[in-house]
């Protein structure tokens, strides 16, 4: 579908062979299987000075290869509207490695959902959140192989910089004392739609007007983006859009009211969807 690979990251770290990313992709599926029947009988483990460190090292990542995306963009002369896989030489290169870091931190944030079962937060190891973590190492595999330079930049440039608001917010969100400060999630999922619809345009522009940019892989881009809006729309509605209570039923002590410095009706989960039933 996509043609020969690219010689420019042959010998390059986990690329040579799709065994690697596939075997772990497998390991990091029954991890949360077989991870929730272990933690079953288990009490939660709290890990706030390993999600912090976590959270900061994830954020200072995303700002490197938000810094470097477009250092090296700039470097090589791309074209915003469509850019090829030869023309910058070295620019090219640069942009490479840059997705290589990229491809890499997906296998890093395997780590939020292992927390998510460790913590025994189950109700957020959703659908989308495992659907979303799984499919872009894969993908990425497959990008730095066929395609990773030229327009394939965009995207990871506009994520990096999401990520770095969505660990930040998650870093703070570890200490119960910084809850009434974060009442910007809602945005975080909208910022994330827009990204979403950004990078199908963008992808899109080069179908409209060509520049040598294999069609397949536009294709296939625009179609696994708009998965993602989908799910992400059918979470923002699900969170975010709920009918409000009827008047008429009665109201939690309030001393049920509260958990962790925040009322339930508000607690959202870090990477996944809120609790759906009110306890």
């Amino acid at each position: 579908m996509f043609g020969p690979r690219d010689s420019r990251v042959r010998g390059w770290f986990l690329l040579d062979s799709y065994l690697p990313t596939f075997v772990l992709t497998i390991t990091y599926l029954l991890s949360i299987w077989l991870g929730n029947k272990y933690m079953k009988n288990r009490p939660a483990l709290s890990l706030r000075g390993i999600l912090t460190l976590y959270n900061l090292g994830i954020t200072l990542l995303s700002a490197y290869m938000l810094v470097e995306l477009i250092l090296s963009s700039w470097e090589g002369g791309y074209n915003l509207q469509c850019q090829n896989l030869d023309s910058a030489g070295e620019g090219d290169i640069r942009v490479a490695k840059v997705l290589w870091w990229y491809y890499f931190s997906k296998l890093v944030e395997f780590l939020d959902t292992i927390f998510f079962v460790l913590r025994k937060k189950t109700s957020q190891i959703t659908f989308l959140h495992v659907y979303h973590h799984a499919s872009m190492f894969n993908i990425w595999w497959c990008v730095l192989n066929w395609i990773p330079c030229g327009q394939s930049f965009f995207g990871p440039t506009l994520n990096s910089f999401i990520h770095i608001l969505m660990y930040s917010y998650y870093g703070l969100s570890v200490f119960p004392s910084m809850h009434k400060y974060l009442w910007w999630k809602k945005y975080l999922t909208q910022a994330q739609l827009v990204q979403f619809v950004l990078t199908i345009t963008h992808t899109l522009s080069a179908v409209v007007k060509p520049c040598g940019f294999p069609f397949g892989c536009l294709i296939f881009q625009s179609s696994y983006m708009m998965t993602l809006v989908i799910l992400f729309l059918n979470f923002y509605v699900q969170t975010y859009r709920k009918k409000p209570a009827k008047k008429e039923m009665p109201e939690l002590p309030a001393g049920k009211e509260v958990k962790n410095g925040l009322p339930k009706a508000h607690l959202a989960a870090a990477n996944g969807v809120t609790n759906k039933k009110v306890q």
